[in-house]
């Protein structure tokens, strides 16, 4: 099985707001998850409320193997977690 890490939209039309989910690569994008490890609200206005992330439970999917997407990549080099 091949599990990614990437974006579950949430929220009312052009109010969105994204949760950051381990999933498995086959399901579709709103689908079931395995685990949610962070949310992401692109138009919030204060900067610590924009993103919050698990970071332990991040680096472990990360270890076992789980790739994430670009735009998940990019939020977590941001915050600080080194993706290859």
């Amino acid at each position: 099985m091949s599990v990614k890490i990437r974006l579950k939209r949430m929220g009312a039309k052009n109010r969105p707001y994204y949760r950051i989910v381990v999933v498995d690569s086959r399901a579709p994008r709103d689908g079931r998850t395995i685990e949610e490890v962070g949310y992401y609200h692109p138009i919030e206005e204060a900067a610590d409320k924009q993103i919050s992330l698990k970071e332990e439970r991040i680096k472990d999917w990360l270890i076992k193997g789980a790739r994430p997407t670009i735009t998940v990549k990019r939020i977590l080099n941001k915050n600080n977690i080194t993706v290859k």
